[in-house]
């Protein structure tokens, strides 16, 4: 309304602010002051990142049109940030919050701008450096690849890199964005133009891919400057088979990798982050069907299914499958074994007491899938899954197959039951079932942890001459699914094996950690961004194709598409560094910069960069002024 700027839209934006400032709390010695209400009718604080989203639009609409309220709104408006302010600073949100964490930054930076204020100034400029810092070690946020929270990310530090007055902010920013849109246009499947997993967070309506194909918020972001014209490059010159690997948090044994054939996008995290994770995640073609088809993972207590969990945002049942696990996984091409255990609820609460715990995987639609069938026999639904049979899915562009492993077998009836449910084809492997029981009493007489594991893999239907050479395949496999006692306690170990392929995974099934993971070439890594067109390290050299990135032993990134006759190199260095891009029939040597980026487009080089020295020194191509 303000940006319109109408007489009319300015009188109804100012009752619109009246009536956002009445609900916020204003009480000295209430310890949310400052913050806002979620919902008018709730008359309190309900949840303390009122502040952050509310000041997401407040401070942008002061600094780019405030002179259009009068005197009086706009001294209300100041007031109201500052308040604002002040209570995230109280907050001071732990930097693994991306989103939020982002916001903080954003607003307070901007804030302290607008109000003239040195203390939000430099408190927001330490957050900034900080996450970056956080983000620079490992290589992605920490709340990874959220389609939803990407948006909200992006948004936010476009305003940093158009409001800020500081001009080394808006280009830090600038680099920060151009990082992350990279990670977010490289999970988009070229295809179904949907955004691949795994998702540190998605809801419901995004797992079923209901809302508009996340390629359109890509487009739209470069159209509007807030991304880079190369970043279209990493969705359009994405090779047949694709695969990306990029580390959210190493300390926390997090990594995060995405396969994309022709037909489906396929995705797997070593653990969850937060409790809206989506850490096995597959979609793919259906041709002449209205949507794609939809594969991925929950573990479920109680027998729970959508409606069963409520979402205090929006007052809604029906946003959520939520997962009530604790998830560790390796992936090697499109194979994955998975093994869950029971959750603590987010916010630490002691949980329930349960009547049930399974490992379910669903078949979005399943429906309409081509024939199901368990080990070598068609099944009509419901089908009990023996021990040590495969359950394999056909659709009209790929093949699909589960093969249950150990799990904890206590209660009633823990068998593995494949069903319709609601139009979607479900597996659901039980681990308990009976009376209420405490999750402590279930790990307990689980031997250190209840648990449930299984082996996923999917393909494409030419991989294959047939369906029963697929079923082969995944069943005949050699599988060592072992605990092993020792003084250090109870491990769990499982590793696949067949010609083509070797994956494997060791927990301690005490603490749950992830102590190893494999595949044919050993042990694996954290990769902060590996792929073939675009790479980052921090060893000072990264390489690319035939592109080679020489610069500081901070982070380092490198995106080469093929045949575009464009090469992107950045460097996130707190302090400068030298750099040389190398290119075929070219190079730019600079003597040192700080964090920033170089491109060369086709012998055309732009430099954007903090704490450039000297004159930057390009051959076979020129510099863009």
């Amino acid at each position: 309304l303000v940006a319109n700027g109408t007489a009319e839209d300015i009188s109804q934006a100012i009752d619109v602010l009246n009536a956002t400032f009445l609900c916020q709390e204003k009480r000295e010695a209430d310890p949310d002051r400052g913050n806002f209400w979620w919902y008018r009718e709730d008359g309190k604080v309900t949840d303390r990142n009122g502040a952050p989203f509310v000041l997401s639009s407040l401070i942008p609409m002061m600094l780019e049109h405030g002179d259009r309220l009068p005197d009086a709104t706009r001294q209300a408006t100041r007031e109201s940030i500052h308040f604002a302010l002040e209570a995230v600073e109280r907050l001071d949100v732990t930097q693994l919050y991306t989103n939020i964490a982002i916001k903080d930054f954003v607003n307070t930076i901007l804030g302290g701008q607008l109000l003239s204020n040195q203390h939000f100034r430099e408190r927001g400029q330490k957050r900034f450096l900080s996450w970056m810092q956080l983000t620079d070690t490992n290589g992605i946020p920490v709340e990874y690849n959220s389609p939803t929270y990407y948006r909200v990310a992006i948004r936010s530090l476009d305003h940093l890199a158009r409001l800020a007055s500081d001009p080394d902010t808006r280009s830090r920013t600038r680099t920060a964005l151009a990082r992350l849109g990279l990670s977010k246009a490289l999970h988009i499947h070229p295809k179904t133009r949907r955004m691949s997993g795994p998702h540190g967070r998605a809801y419901q309506n995004t797992i079923q891919l209901e809302d508009t194909p996340e390629q359109r918020h890509i487009l739209k972001w470069i159209d509007e400057g807030t991304l880079p014209f190369w970043i279209k490059d990493a969705m359009d010159q994405q090779p047949a088979i694709f695969e990306l690997h990029e580390t959210p948090l190493k300390q926390m044994q997090a990594v995060i990798s995405t396969r994309h054939t022709p037909s489906y996008a396929f995705g797997l995290a070593t653990r969850e982050w937060p409790a809206q994770a989506n850490t096995l995640f597959a979609h793919y073609l259906r041709r002449g069907a209205d949507r794609h088809g939809v594969i991925y993972a929950r573990y479920l207590t109680d027998d729970k299914w959508l409606g069963s969990f409520y979402h205090a945002t929006d007052r809604a049942t029906d946003r959520n499958l939520s997962d009530e696990g604790s998830f560790r996984g390796v992936q090697n091409k499109g194979s994955a074994i998975g093994v869950y255990s029971l959750a603590v609820p987010f916010g630490g609460q002691k949980p329930d007491p349960v009547n049930s715990v399974k490992t379910t995987i669903i078949w979005q639609d399943g429906v309409d899938a081509g024939e199901t069938r368990v080990g070598n026999r068609k099944v009509d639904l419901p089908a009990t899954v023996e021990e040590g049979e495969t359950v394999v899915v056909i659709s009209r562009s790929i093949l699909s197959a589960v093969r249950p492993l150990s799990r904890s077998h206590l209660g009633n009836s823990t068998q593995a039951i494949l069903d319709n449910r609601n139009g979607d084809l479900v597996l659901d492997l039980y681990s308990y079932s009976g009376q209420p029981m405490e999750h402590k009493a279930l790990h307990k007489a689980s031997r250190g942890r209840h648990y449930g594991a299984f082996y996923f893999e999917i393909a494409e239907r030419s991989e294959y001459a047939n369906v029963d050479a697929f079923h082969e395949a995944v069943a005949s496999a050699s599988i060592r699914d072992t605990l092993i006692e020792s003084d250090d306690g109870t491990r769990l170990s499982i590793g696949f094996e067949r010609p083509d392929r070797n994956l494997g995974l060791e927990i301690d099934l005490e603490s749950f950690d992830l102590k190893r993971r494999w595949d044919e070439t050993g042990d694996l890594g954290f990769p902060m961004l590996e792929s073939p067109i675009a790479r980052e390290n921090q060893t000072g050299r990264v390489e690319v194709g035939d592109a080679v990135l020489t610069c500081g032993k901070e982070a380092g990134w490198l995106f080469a598409p093929p045949g575009t006759g464009r090469y992107v190199a950045a460097y996130h260095g707190l302090e400068p560094a030298p750099l040389k891009l190398e290119v075929p029939g070219g190079s730019v040597k600079i003597a040192a910069m700080g964090t920033g980026t170089v491109v060369w487009d086709n012998g055309q080089v732009t430099i954007d960069a903090i704490a450039l020295e000297g004159a930057p020194i390009v051959a076979g191509g020129q510099l863009s002024q």
